[in-house]
């Protein structure tokens, strides 16, 4: 499987999001440094380093959270600066939080629902208020019920979210966000707070994205087997720069990774 990933990423052509110099701070302290990389249509690119290296400054950079002092960021073409947070789903940008930001008060299926703003013509409140159904209304639950299909929860659709197991309230935010049918999805922490089997499973679930509906995946993770598992590049960064970025084969020895989060031996 390994030798897949590392030739989907020889052959990729379509760069689909680029970072290009770019630089954060906050106050007196530089967050980022000039960090740049590229992650090609397809494929599945991890970023990664120790804590305090700079990923969900990154990240958030990408999703228009936080605005770079310099540096450029674009998605198929476009530059991302001239786009707020609230935009980038109608481009075709989706996001997960490492902190699962699902409405508790709604059931699993209105969650869902809420995904797919980006792409209706007739606003999700309208809906929950009985106003006046058309037909895109059912194809909208329709399809929020094919996605916890997909995903495996149709059995607590009609349930709020409170109270619900954390593997599965993870499922229905990756649900969420695919419902919107994004090119380019953004996971934080994704195997944050998983069990070992549920990380597996979100791994081989990943995987079939790619595969199956060429989604392109940016995750930020600290689990190295998880990440090592699924990704066909990695990006390695340390105290706001660029460190080290390559294939999961060419990362696995690489010196530069090793230092930077066990330290050089005394």
């Amino acid at each position: 499987m390994s030798g897949t990933r590392e030739a989907n990423h020889q052959r990729g052509t379509t760069d689909l999001l680029t970072v290009d110099d770019i630089t954060v701070r906050f106050g007196g302290v530089t967050a980022l440094d000039g960090v740049s990389f590229t992650v090609r249509e397809g494929q599945v690119c991890a970023l990664i380093g120790p804590n305090g290296a700079g990923k969900t400054t990154a990240f958030n950079a990408i999703s228009r959270l936080v605005r770079p002092a310099s540096g450029r960021i674009s998605f198929a073409g476009q530059d991302l600066g001239h786009h707020d947070a609230a935009r980038l789903s109608g481009l075709g940008i989706a996001r997960t939080f490492q902190n699962l930001a699902l409405w508790p008060g709604m059931t699993v299926l209105e969650n869902v629902m809420v995904g797919a703003h980006a792409k209706g013509r007739v606003g999700f409140a309208s809906s929950l208020l009985g106003w006046p159904a058309r037909r895109e209304d059912h194809d909208l639950v329709a399809r929020a019920y094919a996605m916890l299909d997909y995903f495996g929860v149709t059995d607590v659709a009609h349930r709020e979210c409170t109270g619900l197991p954390f593997g599965t309230l993870k499922r229905v935010e990756l649900a969420r966000a695919l419902i919107g049918e994004p090119r380019l999805l953004l996971l934080d922490e994704p195997a944050g707070g998983l069990a070992h089997g549920d990380v597996r499973e979100l791994g081989a679930v990943l995987l079939r994205l790619r595969d199956e509906h060429d989604m392109t995946i940016l995750l930020v993770e600290h689990h190295m087997q998880f990440v090592m598992g699924i990704s066909d590049y990695v990006v390695a960064l340390d105290f706001g720069r660029n460190l080290v970025a390559g294939t999961p084969a060419e990362l696995r020895d690489s010196p530069e990774l090793v230092e930077a989060y066990l330290g050089t031996p005394v």
